[in-house]
Order: C-alpha cells, then sequence, then structure tokens
C-alpha cells in the first residue's frame, strides 16, 4: 500500500467506528448533503466505490445523465438495505481500498474526509481534521476541474487567497480569506457557510459568489 492508500483506509475505519455509535434518529438526521440523510450518505460512501460500471450507469441513465441526481438515487437504493449492511460494506470498501472506476486516488480520500463532516456536523459532533489528509484534500478540490468539478455547484473560491487559521494551508492570490480548515473545506465543496466563518479584506466578496 501507498502512504495514501494507508490514509484512505485509516479515515474510513475512523469513520466507521464513529457510525457504530449512532442511534437511530441520528442515522435519519438530515446531513450536509442537500437533500440526503446521514444514512445516505453512509451508504454513499460504503457502496459507490464498490458499484459496477454498469451498475452505476443504470442510476445515471434514470437520472437522465445527471450526475448529482444519479448519485442520489443510488444513495437512498443503498441506504434502504440499513446500517448494518451499510457498516459491513463500508468495512469491504476500507479493508480492500475501493475507489469509484476512472476516479483518482485522492478523490477517495476527499470523499472519506468531506463526507465525515457532512455526517458529523450537523450531528453536533465535529473531529479535528487529520493534519497530513487535510493539505491533500484541500488542494485536490481547489485544483478541480471539469468534469470532477460538475458535483459542485459552483466554485467560490476563484479570486481570493484562503489561508487556514488552524492547520499550515493557504492557496490563491489576494485578497486575503482566512477560515479554520473545516469552513474552507466546506466552502470549496459547495457546502453552506456563512459570511461568520471567515475573517480577512476577501471575505466580503464570498457573499457575492
Amino acid at each position: 500500500m501507498t502512504g495514501l492508500a494507508d490514509l484512505i483506509k485509516s479515515e474510513r475505519l475512523e469513520h466507521i467506528e464513529f457510525l457504530k455509535t449512532l442511534t437511530p434518529e441520528e442515522w435519519a438526521t438530515p446531513s450536509l448533503c442537500s437533500g440526503w440523510t446521514v444514512q445516505e450518505v453512509a451508504a454513499h460512501i460504503a457502496w459507490a466505490p464498490a458499484a459496477s460500471p454498469l451498475e452505476t450507469m443504470k442510476f445515471m441513465v434514470r437520472s437522465g445523465l445527471r450526475v448529482n441526481k444519479g448519485n442520489a438515487e443510488a444513495a437512498r437504493h443503498w441506504a434502504r438495505r440499513g446500517p448494518e449492511a451499510i457498516l459491513a460494506q463500508l468495512q469491504v470498501t476500507a479493508e480492500k481500498g475501493l475507489k469509484p472506476p476512472g476516479g483518482p486516488e485522492k478523490a477517495a480520500l476527499a470523499d472519506a474526509v468531506v463526507h465525515a463532516i457532512d455526517i458529523r456536523k450537523p450531528l453536533g459532533r465535529p473531529k479535528a481534521l487529520n493534519p497530513t489528509a487535510f493539505p491533500i484534500v484541500a488542494d485536490f478540490f481547489a485544483a478541480l476541474r471539469w468534469p470532477l468539478s460538475i458535483m459542485i455547484s459552483r466554485p467560490r473560491h476563484r479570486g481570493v487567497r484562503l489561508i487556514a487559521t488552524d492547520l499550515d494551508w493557504s492557496h490563491g492570490a489576494v485578497p486575503e480569506v482566512r477560515g479554520t480548515a473545516e469552513a474552507l473545506l466546506m466552502l470549496l465543496t459547495g457546502r453552506p457557510v456563512t459570511a461568520s466563518d471567515f475573517t480577512g479584506p476577501g471575505a466580503e466578496t464570498l457573499s457575492g459568489k
């Protein structure tokens, strides 16, 4: 295994242990992914890397080849199998180092880190981001281009310099926007953020993006 593969496995296994602690009410909680429950997000990260090209295409065709809609339909389908099956598949996905076909290895790490935020934040159970994983994931999203960028509604970081206040990472040119590593990842991935999450001379420009 490469260092990156080890990191992906570690993030996935840690997330599995967290999911094991959830109550039925927490599994049903809305996540940061609009319209997705915690259970649906967990099902997505369990089976999306394990799905065959044929199964993936089936959901894409049903959605009219709209990627985000297809992903949502697949997540709802897999989520019906229940938490026990989801946890079992997550273990298989972690142990085998599976990733969505055609996607780069860094995308698997990005999925593990960002979807953990999607689940933990609405539950009020955050965790500190791994200082090794965060720069890799932040750089991945900051440089994301088509076709992978279609999964994010619109880029909101262009034309500013992002600086993490709690970890060593920055990207872009002036004016500066400062925020926690978690807030910056949420910005980079199109999750909901507010003006109060950021400081610096470039923070005001984000509200117009």
